[in-house]
C-alpha cells in the first residue's frame, strides 16, 4: 500500500486537496475490505446447498428395476440404489396427473384441482373446486418456493396437469423447461390420439413449440435439453432443481431398433413364471418377507403354459419391448447422472426416483379409439396403424403389454393402475445423496412414505418455507412429513401407527393406519364392499379380514369419512368401470392346476404292456 500511496502522491505535486480525498478513500477501502473478509471466509465455508434430481417414471411399476428384483437391466437406476437407500413401503396415487399435483404442491388431490383425471372427471364433480382438472391457483408449488429461494429450476418431459398460459410449467415455478403437456403421446413426432386433439402440446421455456427439434426421441430429447439448461447457469453458484418427467415406459412402445430385441424370446415363459421368479429374487434382497405370497393371478388371464407357441411369441414379444423402454430410459439416467459426475456436481446432488403410480394394464389405445364408425375410431386406423409385431415401436404403431405383464411389473401386489389395491399405488423408492446418512445400498422396509411427503422433505433441505397465505387465501395444509430424519438414519419412519393416508380417484378409495388397510373398489375388481387387509402379513391382499375384524372396520370407516370432510371428496356419480362386468368373464379363485381336463397330457403306458392289434 505504502508504495501504491507513494507513486500517487508523486503524480499529484500541486494538489493536495484532491491527494488528501484519494488517501482517505483508499484507507476507508481498506477497512471495509478487512472487516468483510471474515464474512467472505465464513461464506466460502457455508456448506452448498444441493442440487436436487427427481425421475419420475411413467407407469413403471414396483418390480422394474433391478434393485427390485427385476431381470430388465437398469444399472444406472440402480447404482442410485447402492449408494443411497431404497424404500418398499411408499405411496403414489392411482393414476398419473393425480400423483404429478400431490408432488409438486405437496396437498391433497380433492384440493389442488386433481380430484379427478381431466380425461375422468365426472358429471357431479364437473364446475366443483378440487376437480378443475389441472393444479389450480389454491395451491403453490415446490419449483415456485425453490426458485423463490435461490434455486435454478428445470424441467423435462410429461406435465399433464394444465395447458392454459397461466398452468403451463413455466408459469409454475420452471425457469426453464421443455415440456409435453398432455397425458401421452408419441415419442418421435406431435402425433396424439385422437381425431379432435391430433397433434400434442408441447412448451419450451414457456413457449408453445410449432415443431419438435430434429432427430427427436422423447427420451434422449428430454435427457439433452436438461443437460443444456444445467450447463447454461453452472458454474454461477446457484444450485438447481431439475423434475425429469420421462414419459417413458408409457405405451405406446415406441423405441429405437437397437433397443427392441435385448430380450429376445425370454418372455414366452409367460407371466406366471416371470413373477415367479421377480419374488424368489425379491426374497433374497431382502425387499419382501420370505413368506411373501404371490397375488392372485386376474381371474380373466390365462394361465401362460396352455397358450399356443404363436401366442406365446407375441405376448412376450410386448413384454421385450417394455423392457426396452425400460433400459433405454435407464441408459439416459446413466447420461444425465455421467454428466454431473463429470461437472463436479454429482456428489453435492439429491436424486429421488420412483413410478408414478401402478403400471398400466388397461388397453388405452381400445380405450381412446372406440367403435367402429366413430371418428376417432377412424383415426386410429389411419394414424396408429403400423401395428405388425415387426413395426411395434416404429412412428405410428401402437402397443401396450396389457393386465398380464402389469401384474408383473406390480410383482407381489395385486392389481394394477387406477386401482385402490396396492398394485395400483405402490412404488419403489430411491433416494441418493448427501442428505442420506444411512448404510450405503440400504433397504428400508418399515417406514410408510406418501409421494406428499417430497415437498416438505425437499423444502427442509433447501431452507425454504411453506407460505401462509396463497393468493391472498390460507394457504392449505401440507398433508406430507418430511423424510429428513428417516434419510439421516435418526427413526425408520416419518409416520407413527396413528398416521393414517388415504386415497380415492375414479370411485375406487382406500385408507392405511399402520398396517391396516381398508379398500372399496368397483365390481369386478373389488366387491364394492368395504375390505379389510393386514399389509405386515399379506401385501398381496388375498385374505379380506373384514367379518373378523369389524371394529378396526369402523375404527378405519371413521377416518375415511375424516378424509373425505376435511379435503372436500366428491365421489363420482359416473366412472369409467360401467359394463366392465359384463365385459369381463365371471369372477372366480384362480387355483393351480384347475380345471384339471386344461393340463392333463397324453398317457402314456408302460413299454411291455405294448401291442399291436390282431389280426
Amino acid at each position: 500500500m505504502e508504495n501504491v500511496l507513494q507513486g500517487l502522491k508523486s503524480t499529484m505535486v500541486g494538489k493536495p486537496g484532491r491527494l488528501s480525498r484519494l488517501v482517505s478513500m483508499l484507507v476507508i477501502a481498506g477497512m471495509v475490505a478487512s472487516l468483510a473478509a471474515p464474512v467472505i471466509a465464513a461464506a466460502a465455508d457455508a456448506p452448498r446447498r444441493p442440487n436436487i434430481v427427481i425421475i419420475l417414471a411413467d407407469d413403471m411399476g414396483f418390480s422394474d428395476m433391478g434393485s427390485f428384483g427385476s431381470e430388465i437391466r437398469t444399472p444406472n437406476m440402480d447404482s442410485l440404489a447402492k449408494e443411497g437407500v431404497r424404500f418398499t413401503q411408499f405411496y403414489t396415487h392411482a393414476s398419473c396427473s393425480p400423483t404429478r399435483s400431490m408432488l409438486l404442491s405437496g396437498t391433497a388431490t380433492h384440493i389442488n384441482g386433481l380430484g379427478s383425471m381431466d380425461e375422468w372427471t365426472a358429471p357431479n364433480q364437473m364446475g366443483k373446486p378440487g376437480y378443475e382438472g389441472n393444479l389450480n391457483h389454491r395451491v403453490t408449488t415446490l419449483p415456485q418456493l425453490l426458485k423463490d429461494s435461490g434455486y435454478h429450476t428445470y424441467m423435462v418431459g410429461k406435465w399433464h396437469m394444465g395447458k392454459a398460459p397461466d398452468l403451463i410449467p413455466a408459469a409454475r415455478g420452471f425457469e426453464r423447461d421443455f415440456s409435453l403437456l398432455d397425458g401421452g403421446g408419441s415419442y418421435w413426432d406431435m402425433w396424439s390420439f385422437t381425431a379432435d386433439t391430433p397433434k400434442s402440446t408441447y412448451t419450451e421455456d414457456g413457449k408453445y413449440l410449432t415443431r419438435l427439434p430434429e432427430d427427436y426421441y422423447a427420451t434422449k430429447t428430454y435427457t439433452d435439453k436438461l443437460i443444456n439448461f444445467i450447463d447454461a447457469n453452472h458454474g454461477d453458484g446457484k444450485p438447481f432443481f431439475a423434475y425429469v418427467a420421462h414419459q417413458a415406459p408409457h405405451d405406446p412402445y415406441h423405441l429405437p431398433r437397437d433397443w427392441r430385441n435385448r430380450h429376445d424370446r425370454e418372455y414366452d415363459k409367460g407371466w406366471d413364471a416371470v413373477r415367479n421368479e421377480r419374488l424368489n429374487r425379491q426374497k433374497e434382497m431382502g425387499i419382501m418377507p420370505p413368506d411373501t405370497e404371490l397375488s392372485e393371478r386376474m381371474w380373466f388371464l390365462p394361465d401362460p403354459i396352455v397358450l399356443a407357441p404363436a401366442a406365446q411369441y407375441v405376448l412376450g414379444k410386448k413384454m421385450e419391448l417394455y423392457a426396452g423402454m425400460v433400459e433405454n430410459m435407464d441408459h439416459h439416467v446413466g447420461r444425465l447422472i455421467d454428466h454431473l459426475k463429470k461437472i463436479g456436481e454429482y456428489d453435492n446432488t439429491i436424486f429421488i426416483v420412483f413410478g408414478d403410480n401402478g403400471a398400466e394394464g388397461t388397453d388405452l389405445f381400445a380405450m381412446i379409439a372406440g367403435t367402429p364408425g366413430t371418428k376417432n375410431f377412424l383415426w386410429a386406423s389411419v394414424m396408429w396403424s403400423q401395428n405388425h409385431p415387426n413395426a411395434w415401436g416404429d412412428p405410428h404403431s401402437y402397443v401396450g403389454y396389457g393386465p398380464m405383464w402389469a401384474q408383473v411389473s406390480m410383482t407381489p401386489f395385486s392389481q394394477y393402475k387406477g386401482l385402490a389395491a396396492e398394485g395400483g399405488m405402490r412404488n419403489a423408492l430411491i433416494v441418493s445423496g448427501p442428505i442420506v446418512q444411512r448404510p450405503r445400498g440400504s433397504i428400508n422396509t418399515a417406514g410408510y412414505l406418501h409421494v406428499a411427503d417430497i415437498m416438505p422433505t425437499l423444502l427442509e433441505v433447501a431452507g425454504a418455507r411453506y407460505p401462509a397465505t396463497i393468493n391472498g387465501e390460507k394457504a392449505p395444509p401440507l398433508i406430507g412429513k418430511s423424510w429428513a430424519a428417516v434419510l439421516a438414519g435418526k427413526q425408520d419412519s416419518p409416520r407413527s401407527d396413528k398416521d393414517y393416508m388415504a386415497w380415492e380417484v375414479f370411485g375406487n378409495r382406500a385408507v392405511r393406519q399402520g398396517d391396516w388397510k381398508l379398500r372399496w373398489e368397483y365390481k369386478p375388481y373389488g366387491t364394492e364392499e368395504w375390505e379389510l387387509f393386514n399389509l405386515a402379513g399379506d401385501v398381496a391382499e388375498r385374505h379380506d379380514l373384514a367379518a373378523k375384524h369389524p371394529d378396526k372396520v369402523k375404527e378405519l370407516l371413521a377416518l375415511w369419512d375424516e378424509y373425505v370432510r376435511e379435503y372436500e371428496v366428491i365421489l363420482p356419480n359416473r366412472v369409467l368401470w360401467e359394463g366392465m362386468t359384463k365385459k369381463l368373464p365371471d369372477r372366480y379363485p384362480v387355483e393351480a392346476g384347475y380345471p384339471p381336463l386344461l393340463y392333463k397330457r397324453q398317457f402314456v403306458p408302460p413299454k411291455d404292456m405294448m401291442a399291436d392289434p390282431k389280426p
